[in-house]
């Protein structure tokens, strides 16, 4: 904005342009004045400058009150928006069409001080014969340009007064006056987008899953996301401008890690303030000013169960097959998925008994997939892979500093990261007595408590065990606890080996050519029917195990018989590991039944109710037979 004191030849050019517009100079009013709806349209256009200018131009009345002035604010295109004056001042200027919504522009009103500053973008005082309209000639008038941040005209200033009150003072004023309401539209715009980013920053804090709290340096509390009130159980109004120690402990001390540059990331903390022992994972961040002073510390507090989730779902902590990855049509095979079914949402513990390779831990994760903890972890943990020494440790998790080597700020136990979904033990069989007996406690109690602790965390956890032991041999060679034995087979599910399983030998044969093909990128091979007919008659002692890596090396050798397994397995399987096509196809029905019950029995090693399941008929009629056939037990 220019201030300009020698106005002749703005005045001159002025005039010139009003006799080029055709503006007449006996008009009593200017040509064109907005009312009604459009005014008001233009009214709210313009309601911030308004509302910003309105005050400023009170206090300039407020001085001149009753020395035959009025104010009155234009928008940038010269239409006056809002007047302050004397009551007779107001009446006069009425007269002559200077009103809210007048166009003083100077293709409307001429020569006038609103009109021209804004044409020439400058303050400037016109008086008496000055106005190009004869109707103006008892007026002075000072106006001065308003323009926004970025420099552009939004509006213009004026303090108009009777011909014989002109005075350069009086423009002065209303420089001063603009200026100060250039000043005040900038910090409003800037409390705007400050209230806007914080808007922003609020609307984010409490939209994100984890906690975030904000102290300065002393650590009073300056602000909390609704989640970590959640976290917590307090109200923001009950926390803010207070005392954050509660919370994360000694914030000196914290202040001092981050003024020598120390990263606070990821550490376990515990929070006691609502009768509760809770846990989350702690991270602390600097909040600098403008010249790279600490000011502040910003918190971000993780609920630790989440950590867990998270920590198991790209860890393989997590559950991938379902009921419909157990392939097979067999009666065996169809029982046992019904019953795993039906059980899946039960809180009972379960106990998986079969032969090795037999699946156990896929019908595991088909159950939790199956429950409604499908959505939290699972994790595996195989009882006999732990060397003894850190068995406990790794089931119930430690404290720092409980022993030589545990990490700083503790570690959780596979307990606490399955809170809320499933813990597969597997080989049970294999776990210490020693470790049987806390295992059994956890399972009554359902509290765990860290090595180096003396608090008792509550664990929310499904249990699937698993074994290819007799557990009740091993009870009786007291190597396993009746009581945990009890504890653990509320629900005890038999899997079954795939001698057992009539019909699904050739079935998961074609899964796994399927599957191994699409595996390694290659086609499905042409089996020849000679080996074809070894696979079928193996008895797989190995079970789902050994046959799905058979099949993978059959693919992988394209079926060439004269590589893999046809040449380097079955070649070495041993006679009685293979049913003989001249057993099955040159005897009598009653001599191949003999035979089938000689050789489950021996396979059973004489335990005839495993052997009666298998042969599918009752643990009597199986005596019937062996009585029969006069077989040796």
């Amino acid at each position: 904005m220019s201030v300009v004191y020698n106005f002749d030849k703005i005045i001159e050019r002025s005039h010139e342009r009003c006799i080029q517009n055709k503006v007449d100079k006996s008009k009593q009013f200017p040509i064109r004045a907005i009312r009604g709806p459009q005014f008001s349209a233009l009214k709210y256009k313009n309601d911030d400058m308004v509302k910003i200018t309105r005050p400023f131009m009170e206090i300039i009345y407020n001085v001149l009150e009753g020395s035959g002035f009025s104010i009155y604010l234009s928008d940038k295109d010269g239409i006056v928006l809002t007047i302050i004056g004397d009551q007779d001042i107001i009446e006069a200027q009425a007269k002559v069409g200077i009103v809210l919504g007048a166009d003083m522009s100077e293709e409307s009103a001429g020569t006038n001080a609103i009109g021209t500053a804004l044409y020439e973008d400058c303050s400037i005082q016109i008086s008496g014969q000055e106005h190009f309209l004869r109707a103006f000639h008892i007026w002075t008038c000072s106006a001065a340009v308003i323009h926004n941040e970025d420099g552009d005209i939004i509006g213009c200033l004026n303090l108009t007064g009777r011909c014989q009150l002109a005075h350069p003072h009086t423009l002065g004023l209303v420089i001063a006056a603009v200026k100060s309401i250039e000043n005040q539209l900038a910090v409003d715009k800037t409390q705007k987008e400050l209230f806007n980013t914080n808007q922003y920053l609020n609307t984010v804090m409490n939209s994100i899953n984890v906690g975030i709290i904000t102290t300065d340096m002393n650590g009073i509390v300056t602000s909390i996301n609704s989640k970590l009130c959640d976290m917590l159980e307090v109200k923001a109004e009950d926390v803010i401008n207070k005392s954050a120690e509660e919370f994360s402990g000694d914030w000196s001390d914290l202040g001092g890690k981050l003024n020598s540059g120390k990263v606070y990331e990821n550490k376990e903390a515990i929070y006691y303030g609502n009768d509760k022992k809770n846990r989350f994972d702690l991270s602390v961040y600097p909040i600098k000013n403008y010249s790279d002073t600490i000011i502040g510390t910003v918190s971000v507090i993780k609920d630790i169960k989440n950590v867990y989730d998270l920590v198991s779902k790209y860890t393989g902590m997590s559950a991938i097959y379902t009921f419909n990855d157990i392939i097979g049509e067999s009666k065996e095979i169809l029982e046992l998925k019904e019953l795993a079914k039906n059980i899946s949402d039960s809180p009972s513990t379960i106990l998986i008994q079969g032969e090795s390779g037999t699946g156990k831990e896929l019908i595991a994760q088909s159950i939790h997939n199956n429950s409604s903890r499908r959505n939290n972890s699972f994790v595996a943990i195989n009882c006999g892979a732990i060397p003894k020494g850190l068995i406990e440790s790794e089931f119930f998790g430690y404290e720092e500093g409980a022993f030589t080597g545990a990490k700083r700020g503790g570690h959780p136990g596979k307990f606490e990261l399955a809170s809320g979904g499933t813990l597969f033990l597997d080989e049970i069989g294999e776990m210490p007595l020693d470790m049987q007996v806390s295992l059994l406690r956890v399972l009554q109690e359902g509290c765990i408590t860290r090595l180096g602790g003396n608090k008792c965390t509550i664990v929310d956890v499904r249990i699937i065990a698993s074994t290819n032991k007799d557990l009740k041999k091993e009870i009786e060679q007291g190597t396993f606890r009746e009581d945990l034995y009890y504890r653990l087979s509320v629900i005890p599910i038999y899997a079954p080996s795939l001698r057992e399983r009539e019909g699904d030998i050739e079935i998961l044969i074609k899964h796994f050519l399927k599957v191994k093909a699409i595996k390694l990128g290659k086609p499905i091979p042409e089996v020849s029917s000679y080996l074809y007919k070894k696979l079928l008659n193996y008895t797989w002692p190995g079970n789902i195990r050994e046959m799905e890596n058979c099949i993978e090396n059959i693919v992988n050798m394209d079926g060439d018989t004269s590589f893999g397994f046809d040449r380097a397995e079955l070649n070495h399987i041993p006679n009685n590991m293979m049913r003989s096509e001249s057993e099955y196809d040159m005897c009598t029905l009653e001599e191949w039944e003999q035979r089938a019950i000689s050789i489950c029995l021996n396979e059973c090693k004489g335990n005839i109710t495993k052997a009666a399941r298998i042969l599918g008929v009752n643990r009597s009629t199986l005596h019937l037979k062996i009585k029969k056939f006069q077989m040796k037990n």
